[in-house]
């Protein structure tokens, strides 16, 4: 058998979290073979936080997706329910926290485009455009059987292959999964007014309502309903989805257009029992899914890579061992928990009836909007996990020296 530093680390998946993790893999010095087809582009976007922009940039990628892509100076959350029990409304203003922005909202065309780029430039990436057809987890080594028959065999497998993933199958890690009764509707709109930057998130009886700023007078859209009306939604033409969106958001933003490519997404939440096993790290997807709320899924999924980049660099001889992995998801498992319980307690809190959930969830976003200490750390904990708690510190001691 050969030696684990002879073996290239294994990607597998060719979305945005498996391409980052070949990027910045093999920007570290490690050989990589990535697995997977080549990019399928869609309409959909994609709000980066500035941690993970943060990375990109330390990546060189940074510069050629920002011109496409939309700063978001302003977050706010209306409640657009018609219950007994409602909200005020909450903003958030990156200034508070002495920032520019907050993030990027940025077109998943032109992300994957600038991915796809810098993948195929790399001479330490070996991207073979193919499918796994079988898995082989051994204690020394991961194999993969392509559909062509080859076979590849690595000291790990990053594991960036969906919801689904056959890796995370294979490295017989279970999975909890809850199926919502939601839908979203994805697209993106042009509109007679500018949007100022501003990203607005309206809470509905089935779901959140977020408008998202893109470069001029356009948003992207995504509308979480029942399914079924998920799907009336999508069959009615241009001029008549146009009004109920503009109807549904109030017509903050004036007249709506809709572009073409409307999508719809099921929604559901799974989580893995453990985020590493067999020689078998998760990252993306396959570590993690919940409700589209908050901008929380490819920044988390950015951390991931982040933090198996760190690990397989602490363990050279053989990134793939059991206290690596270990490692690895004793550093996942705080962030992605909490993430995904916030993400899917909220969701509920929306689709509950029950009088107590909608006196919590008021009662929460009132102390948002009244107390901005709390909304400081709230902000500051949305960007990156930790930071929250700093932020407060760093705040009270200004005070004092005042």
């Amino acid at each position: 058998m050969p030696s684990h530093d002879s073996l290239p680390i294994l990607v597998v998946g060719t979305g945005p979290a498996g391409l980052l993790a070949a990027i910045a893999l093999a920007r570290g010095g490690q050989r990589v073979t990535l697995v997977g087809p080549g990019i399928a582009l869609d309409r959909r976007t994609t709000a980066l936080m500035t941690p993970a922009l943060q990375f990109l940039n330390s990546l060189d990628l940074l510069s050629e997706i920002a011109p496409a892509a939309a700063p978001l100076r302003t977050m706010r959350i209306v409640d657009g329910t018609s219950r007994l029990i409602r909200s005020p409304l909450v903003t958030f203003r990156a200034s508070e926290i002495g920032q520019e922005h907050f993030g990027l909202n940025i077109p998943n065309s032109a992300l994957l485009t600038v991915l796809e780029k810098a993948v195929s430039a790399s001479p330490d990436i070996d991207w073979r455009k193919a499918t796994i057809s079988e898995w082989r987890c051994e204690p020394d080594t991961v194999h993969a059987r392509l559909d062509n028959d080859q076979e590849i065999a690595a000291a790990l497998a990053v594991a960036a292959d969906g919801r689904l993933s056959p890796a995370r199958s294979a490295a017989s890690i279970s999975v909890s999964t809850k199926t919502y009764p939601q839908a979203a509707l994805v697209l993106n709109f042009g509109h007679s007014r500018g949007h100022g930057f501003v990203s607005t998130e309206f809470h509905t009886e089935t779901g959140p309502f977020t408008q998202v700023p893109l470069p001029g007078q356009r948003s992207s859209l995504v509308w979480v309903v029942a399914p079924e009306t998920a799907k009336e939604l999508a069959s009615l033409d241009d001029s008549a989805l146009s009004i109920r969106i503009e109807e549904r958001m109030q017509s903050i933003l004036g007249r709506v257009s809709v572009e073409p490519g409307r999508q719809v997404y099921p929604l559901s939440a799974t989580l893995p029992a453990r985020f590493a096993q067999n020689r078998v790290a998760l990252v993306g997807e396959a570590a993690h899914v919940f409700p589209p709320i908050g901008a929380q899924g490819l920044n988390l999924g950015i951390r991931d890579v982040q933090d198996i980049v760190r690990v397989i660099a602490e363990n050279p001889q053989d990134p793939g061992s059991p206290p690596a992995l270990t490692r690895y998801d004793g550093m996942r498992r705080p962030d992605i928990l909490a993430r995904s319980a916030g993400v899917n307690l909220l969701n509920r809190s929306l689709l509950s009836d029950l009088l107590p959930a909608q006196l919590a969830r008021g009662l929460g976003l009132t102390l948002l909007g009244s107390l901005s200490p709390l909304r400081a750390f709230f902000m500051r904990e949305g960007l990156r996990p930790g930071t929250g708690f700093q932020g407060a510190v760093s705040d009270l001691r200004k005070q004092i020296r005042r």
